[in-house]
């Protein structure tokens, strides 16, 4: 592993998803998850997420529409307020989702959409 690009990722991570979040996630670090967790910050987040050649907004924007053509809610509220820290707006999101309806089918964009309102939801009662 290269501690370097591990310690730049992590510190990406936290400050996409949130300290809260990412310490959440590395407290049930165990044998059978840790090489897991190494691998999401080094390669992920390190490698790929601080390449300096598209800005985190934009790596927002594809996320978004990746995530929610592959069904993954958890990882779509998570990363939906990732977005917003990183300048998405929710008039952008919104267009995303709109695209995925085209695109992906009106299933994904449902739920998206659904799951979207939400995570809005939530941060204006917080």
């Amino acid at each position: 592993m290269d501690q370097k690009t591990y310690d730049k990722g992590l510190e990406i991570r936290k400050a996409v998803l949130g300290e809260a979040y990412v310490s959440n996630a590395l407290k049930n670090v165990d044998s059978f998850n840790g090489p897991f967790q190494d691998l999401l910050n080094e390669y992920c987040w390190g490698s790929v997420w601080g390449r300096e050649e598209l800005p985190r907004k934009t790596r927002s924007m594809l996320n978004i529409a990746m995530i929610s053509i592959l069904n993954r809610p958890h990882e779509l509220r998570a990363h939906l307020k990732g977005a917003l820290t990183n300048g998405v707006t929710r008039d952008e999101i919104r267009e995303i989702l709109m695209q995925v309806a085209i695109y992906a089918g009106m299933p994904a964009a449902v739920d998206s959409f659904r799951i979207a309102r939400e995570v809005f939801a939530e941060i204006d009662k917080a």
